[in-house]
């Protein structure tokens, strides 16, 4: 008896199946292939039984940010208290300041800090505060520096890369020094990207002590507070409404940290899936 045959299709295609024992064949399609592109450039998937395989363009890298470094000395009372150790949520407003700076949420002193002039000082250029008419003994209450934080690629997971620092010191022997301590504490850093949400992203953030992570300027994680290793993550797809992200637009990242108690500093960052426009 001849061998009867059908046309059949799949995702890769059309094809044929052959009829043998009263029982039909799997679609039998050759191999597909189509071009496709990511931001970095063009490339090319190949389907196969009827699965389309990953697109071979190049992918977007990981990012190096300018980070701004502020030393401050231990006359500055949110640094070194003696009071108020342990996390502390609300410190700052759900919303970054006009200039994209974190506001203090409180009208004056709060856990382990003392009021938003104080405050202010953290994220700000104070070295040249008057306080004297003697521009010469007026006191410098931070000094700024800037310093690279470059995410890595991770190489056991794929699309996934960080930075991971259990001893978060970058401004070792500078600015205001070490004050006799074995490392120089009591600073603060901010830096600043941007990346396109195209959905699945999660951000994970530790740190020793406080850091906050706005999201199209809007707060999406809060670890504030004097406290040891403390992590958090954000599941991008779970909060985009709160935030008024939406996938394909490319929006604002700011994180802001300060290390303000001895005796250690950690900062930690992870990344998956996110895009920030880094191609090879």
């Amino acid at each position: 008896m001849p061998v009867a045959t059908r046309s059949c299709a799949n995702a890769c295609g059309e094809g044929t199946q052959s009829c043998s024992s009263d029982q039909w064949s799997t679609c039998a399609v050759p191999p597909a292939s189509r071009g496709c592109n990511t931001r970095c450039g063009d490339g090319n998937e190949i389907c196969t039984d009827g699965v389309w395989g990953a697109c071979d363009a190049p992918l977007p890298g990981p990012p190096t940010f300018t980070a701004t470094v502020r030393d401050f000395d231990d006359t500055h009372p949110d640094f070194e208290p003696d009071s108020g150790i342990g996390l502390q949520s609300g410190i700052v407003a759900v919303d970054l300041g006009a200039d994209d700076e974190p506001v203090y949420a409180w009208d004056g002193s709060a856990g382990s800090t003392h009021g938003p002039t104080y405050f202010y000082e953290w994220y700000h250029d104070t070295q040249f505060t008057m306080l004297s008419a003697d521009a010469s003994m007026a006191p410098e209450i931070n000094m700024t520096t800037s310093v690279l934080v470059s995410l890595g690629i991770d190489a056991g997971t794929a699309g996934e890369y960080g930075y991971d620092n259990e001893s978060f010191f970058p401004i070792d022997g500078r600015l205001l020094g070490n004050q006799g301590r074995p490392h120089n504490f009591d600073f603060t850093l901010e830096l600043s990207g941007s990346f396109q949400y195209g959905g699945g992203e999660t951000f994970t953030f530790a740190s020793d002590d406080d850091s906050w992570v706005f999201i199209n300027r809007k707060l999406a994680v809060d670890l504030g507070g004097i406290h040891q290793v403390t992590s958090r993550s954000v599941i991008l797809d779970d909060v985009a409404a709160d935030l008024g992200i939406a996938k394909g637009g490319t929006y604002p990242i700011h994180l802001f940290y300060a290390e303000r108690h001895v005796v250690n500093a950690a900062l930690r960052i992870r990344v998956s899936a996110a895009d920030f426009g880094v191609c090879p």
